[in-house]
């Protein structure tokens, strides 16, 4: 008879550029992709542990990417009085194999960022700079920034203007205005020197 064992669940906190996020990193993955918790009422419908982090008082954002959960808390909130309670309850849940997304999730976020106009045409040259912007932002920003536990989008290109939508910990981050400009502007102009700006929005 055999008896399985389990991998136990490790799991250690690192900070982020924001003071108000903290990243909750385990040795397990528990999602692949991207899972951006703002509000209750997504969480609730696609997040069996984001709606339950939610319910504690001074959690404000859940983010959930790979093998780590980056949570954003309410400022009135001290790190040292709440990260052992976020680190045992996220422990104990993911030691359980309780579901952390539903099945769907992917397919539904999709679904919404074509309705909201992420993915509209862009026509002729306009479309190969868009497509060259994009790998450009998911080669070599995406992977930088989701060491810091947060996560970038290609919103949209309009004459000349890259429009991102920030995630995670790079949502109010004090920091990420000067990433944006310093870093992802600079690049972008360097690659595609059609863009002339690269401006934000908190996801």
């Amino acid at each position: 008879m055999e008896t399985t064992v389990k991998n136990p669940i490790m799991i250690y906190t690192e900070q982020t550029p924001n003071p108000e996020s903290l990243k909750f990193v385990t040795n397990k993955m528990l999602f692949k992709g991207t899972a951006d918790f703002r509000e209750e009422t997504l969480a609730k419908e696609w997040s069996p542990i984001a709606a339950v982090l939610f319910e504690m008082p001074f959690v404000k954002g859940v983010y959930i990417c790979n093998n780590f959960i980056t949570i954003t808390k309410e400022f009135n909130f001290a790190w040292e009085d709440i990260m052992l309670k976020l680190k045992e309850f996220i422990k104990e849940y993911v030691s359980q194999g309780s579901e952390i997304i539903k099945n769907g999730f992917s397919d539904a976020m999709d679904e919404l960022e074509k309705e909201q106009g992420v993915a509209y045409q862009y026509s002729g040259e306009e479309a190969e700079l868009v497509i060259k912007i994009k790998e450009l932002i998911d080669t070599y920003v995406k992977p930088a920034v989701e060491m810091d536990g947060g996560n970038i989008e290609f919103k949209s290109f309009d004459k000349g203007v890259v429009t991102v939508v920030l995630q995670g910990s790079c949502s109010g981050c004090p920091s990420s205005t000067v990433t944006l400009k310093a870093g992802i502007e600079g690049m972008l102009k360097r690659m595609v020197p059609e863009v002339t700006e690269v401006v934000s929005e908190m996801g």
